[in-house]
């Protein structure tokens, strides 16, 4: 007498090729015990990135460590859960915050300001931010780079008013994603050219699900080049520039096929 009570499912031998949760089985008309319990696992560590403050003293010393210089600001919204309830003033500068910005001198022209902020996954910048702009760097010759902008209880838009004070042609947030179910720590990168406030979403172009398991640091890089490139030419970000990148001969991905694991 077969003694397991769980039905595999037929779709199971997909699971090599993605982190996804599917085809997870069926015990009688229930989920069996062992991928109900991933799920509350991978549940908890979603609500735990989304409260986890973003480590602004050990961010500052490993970015100083790789030779980047910072700067630290923080949004309007007082704690975690102003910044939760209230979005909009997650999209502006406290004021002392903006004033210590506008003191500090800046390098021009073809200023690349880059914020690296909380958003809705500390855990995402703390971990992915800097691997990325190590890989970014060494393609920026034809920018200057400007002190890295740490933010915390930051939304994408706040970018907007940083750029806009640094006097930055263009402006990048580095910023923690609403956690999935399987991707607690997934970094967006969101450009805007010619940062100012008021800028629409529409005024972006967003790089998303930055991390090994996702998108992998090195293509991640080429295509926010790519784009700070063909912004540059163009004279905008948003919805008149698409992201063509996949078409070009030297891309990180052309012809290669991921080996399921």
């Amino acid at each position: 007498m077969n003694k397991d009570l769980t039905r595999v499912d037929p779709w199971s031998r997909l699971t090599q090729w993605t982190t996804a949760r599917i085809a997870t089985g069926r015990a009688g008309v229930s989920t069996p015990t062992s991928p109900l319990l991933a799920f509350n696992s991978d549940h908890a560590l979603a609500r735990d990135a989304i409260y986890t403050s973003l480590n602004v003293a050990g961010l500052k010393q490993s970015f100083q460590h790789a030779g980047f210089e910072t700067l630290t600001v923080t949004s309007r919204a007082r704690s975690r859960t102003e910044y939760l309830r209230r979005p909009d003033l997650g999209r502006l500068l406290e004021p002392t915050s903006a004033e210590a910005l506008r003191r500090v001198q800046k390098p021009s022209p073809h200023l690349l300001t880059v914020v690296v902020a909380d958003g809705l996954s500390a855990l995402a910048p703390m971990t992915h931010a800097l691997p990325l702009l190590d890989s970014l760097r060494g393609s920026l010759a034809e920018w200057v780079l400007d002190p890295i902008v740490l933010a915390t209880e930051a939304r994408v838009a706040l970018g907007d008013e940083i750029g806009e004070i640094r006097g930055a042609e263009a402006v990048l947030v580095l910023i923690g994603e609403r956690p999935g179910l399987k991707s607690p720590d997934s970094l967006g990168a969101y450009l805007t050219y010619r940062p100012r406030i008021g800028r629409m979403d529409s005024e972006r172009n967003c790089v998303s699900n930055i991390r090994p398991e996702g998108l992998g640091y090195t293509e991640a890089a080429f295509r926010l080049v790519h784009l700070l490139d063909r912004a540059r030419i163009l004279g905008t970000t948003g919805v008149a520039l698409k992201d063509n990148s996949d078409d070009m001969p030297n891309a990180p991905s052309k012809g290669i096929l991921a080996e399921p694991v």
